[in-house]
């Protein structure tokens, strides 16, 4: 694959990410037995010898075993660490944790440190290369984690930091108070999901030399290859008509609806990264060949107004 440049940083990433969320096939710990964990373990390094360099999780994917899975991983194959950037995620908060509190969100400083803190632990690494704050607190003290990203930076437990699902408000709002850039903003964008074209949020991206990281680049499935959009979509129609359309520009492009569909992603200006989700090896490495995919302007307009259902003003 083809690399750039994560945000202002020096790091360098592949331009597919590998998303391990679903890469245990549930979300309740207690399912996960040794075939889950090999299984997990088999899609971490598909990605690597597929030429992924960043891999992304977080401390709530399956309840904190998904970083285990990771870290079981880089113990698997030797030299893996030094050769890919590692990227994870706090900030959510579950209920019942403690017993009696409500789902939340929270970036406090000792919640970041000792998220930060655990995670380095289950991934078995001295320092977290992308560390994302996840979702926004409305209780967000920007001093306060700047004062936090300071101290995790200085004694080198993190390299570099960024953020998911923020709006260019709350950006803006963070990295007024941050001494070092904010590298990334994770965000959902396909094409079932255009906002971020429309709300700011890539055009800040360009400006700030933010790089968009796409979650869910497949909508979370219906795009890919042999799958339906669900029934109970709010805007089936439209998505079905757009199903179509892809296939048919696949068709003659010689090529399948998945990768057109992350390749569509891929020739934005902003260079968004989508991380792809799958936990099957083929589908993996089969992601790759969207990096060599040409999509004219003519063809990338054609699937923007059928995502939109509506004709451009």
């Amino acid at each position: 694959m083809k690399s750039q440049k994560l945000g202002t940083s020096d790091l360098v990433s592949s331009r597919l990410s590998f998303g391990n969320m679903r890469c245990l096939n549930t979300w309740n710990p207690d399912e996960v037995d040794e075939a889950r964990m090999e299984a997990g373990i088999a899609a971490h390094i598909a990605a690597y010898e597929a030429g992924y360099t960043l891999f992304d999780t977080a401390d709530i994917y399956c309840h904190t075993v998904c970083e285990t899975c990771l870290g079981k991983s880089l113990q698997r194959v030797k030299g893996m660490r030094d050769k890919i950037i590692i990227a994870t995620k706090c900030g959510i908060r579950f209920p019942d944790e403690p017993k009696g509190s409500p789902h939340r969100f929270d970036f406090s400083a000792g919640h970041i440190q000792s998220s930060c803190e655990a995670s380095l632990k289950r991934i078995g690494v001295e320092t977290i290369d992308l560390y994302h704050l996840h979702r926004p607190d409305l209780l967000m003290n920007p001093p306060e984690i700047a004062a936090v990203f300071d101290k995790l930076h200085r004694a080198g437990k993190v390299r570099y930091f960024g953020v998911s699902n923020f709006s260019p408000s709350f950006v803006n709002a963070l990295q007024a108070y941050l001494p070092q850039p904010l590298i990334v903003n994770q965000v959902e964008i396909h094409l079932g999901r255009l906002d971020c074209f429309y709300d700011g949020t890539l055009d800040q991206c360009i400006e700030k030399k933010i790089t968009p990281l796409s979650w869910s680049p497949l909508g979370g499935g219906f795009l890919g290859d042999g799958k339906s959009v669900h029934e109970k979509h709010p805007r089936r129609t439209v998505m079905e008509e757009l199903v179509k359309l892809l296939d048919e520009i696949a068709t003659r492009l010689g090529t399948t609806r998945t990768i057109l569909s992350l390749a569509w992603l891929l020739k934005h200006p902003g260079g968004i990264i989508p991380i792809v989700g799958s936990s099957k090896p083929a589908r993996i490495k089969d992601a790759v060949k969207a990096d060599d995919l040409e999509i004219s302007r003519d063809d990338w307009y054609r699937i923007l107004v059928a995502a939109r259902g509506e004709k451009l003003p």
